[in-house]
Order: structure tokens, then C-alpha cells, then sequence
């Protein structure tokens, strides 16, 4: 035999093997199927699904803008901004200053603060409060901490008094008692 006819009879058996394989899975394809098609008639019966119908939405009623000598409220009023402004310039209660440079405790929630414990040397005392972080700050009064303009009034042994400046909504400013007691770690 020739090298030709020797592939040709390889080819030839290769793929008598092929046909051979997928009759043989093909067969097996061919079952019977009477007890799957009686399961899903059962299941279709038992649960029909019923879709309820969609609830009848109210009506769209339109009104229309019938006062013509008032403003339009759907454009920003412009006397508003101005008065705003004379007010807030003519208000004189407590006010946090915008020319003071901003402490690192007041980068902090006031709840977010902790004071760890207290030094005095002579007659002066200072507070160590403790950050979210775990730094440990020296304050003594006049200082600030928390996000609201909180100025440290006094240190106790157990507390740092602070009054925190809070707006109040119609620019101007309310102040505020705050405290940071002495976290004893008995939480």
C-alpha cells in the first residue's frame, strides 16, 4: 500500500467512527418524554397567574396663574437677595470671624473628639483631646475645636466648656454650649 492510501483509509475510518459516535448519542436523544410532558401540564394547571388590572390614575388638573400684578414664583425674586444682604450687614449678634486662621481640631466633628486627660504647670492647664485619628492635641482656652466655630472657654478636670456658633437659617447666628468630657474608657 501506498502512503496516499493509507491516509485515505485513516480519514475514512476516522470518520466512520465519528458517524458511528453521534447516532449513538442521537439514540439516546430519542427516550420518551411522556412523564416530563405530564409534569408540565400539572404545573400549568395548578398555577395560572392572573395579572390585576392597572388602578385608574385621577385626572391631570391644570391651573392656571391668574394673578398678574404678583410676582411669578417660578422666577428667583430679586428683592429677596437684596434684603437678605441689608440684613444679614445689619444684624449684630455673634458672628464667627472669616480673618482668623482655622485650628486643626476645627477639621473635626465635635463628637469625633475626645479629652484624654488634663496637664497644669503652675497656674496655667491644658486640655489633651484625642482625634479620630488617635493624635493627641494640647487646647487651653481660647483655642477652637469642632466643625461649628466651637471656642474653648474653660478646662475642669473633667471637661473641656466650649460655645459653638451655629446658623440659625436667617443668616445669622446662634451661640451654643458644647462639652467634651473626660473619656474614662468605661464604655
Amino acid at each position: 500500500m501506498t502512503l496516499m492510501t493509507k491516509s485515505t483509509l485513516l480519514a475514512k475510518a476516522r470518520l466512520a467512527f465519528l458517524a458511528t459516535l453521534a447516532s449513538a448519542t442521537l439514540a439516546g436523544c430519542d427516550s420518551d418524554m411522556s412523564d416530563l410532558q405530564q409534569f408540565v401540564a400539572e404545573t400549568k394547571l395548578k398555577h395560572q397567574g392572573r395579572v390585576d388590572p392597572l388602578p385608574p390614575f385621577a385626572e391631570y388638573e391644570t391651573v392656571t396663574y391668574t394673578e398678574t400684578g404678583l410676582r411669578d414664583p417660578f422666577k428667583p425674586n430679586q428683592n429677596a437677595s437684596a434684603q437678605t444682604t441689608v440684613v444679614a450687614a445689619s444684624s449684630g449678634g455673634p458672628r464667627p470671624s472669616q480673618n482668623r486662621r482655622r485650628e486643626i481640631l476645627e477639621s473635626f466633628p465635635l463628637d469625633s473628639l475626645k479629652m484624654v486627660g488634663i496637664l497644669k504647670q503652675r497656674t496655667s492647664s491644658w486640655a489633651l483631646v484625642q482625634d479620630k485619628d488617635g493624635t493627641i492635641h494640647r487646647v487651653q482656652p481660647g483655642n477652637y475645636a469642632g466643625q461649628n466655630h466651637g471656642k474653648i472657654t474653660s478646662i475642669s478636670e473633667n471637661e473641656v466648656a466650649l460655645v459653638e456658633l451655629i446658623p440659625d437659617g436667617i443668616s445669622g447666628w446662634i451661640q451654643r454650649q458644647a462639652q467634651l468630657k473626660l473619656d474614662t474608657g468605661e464604655n
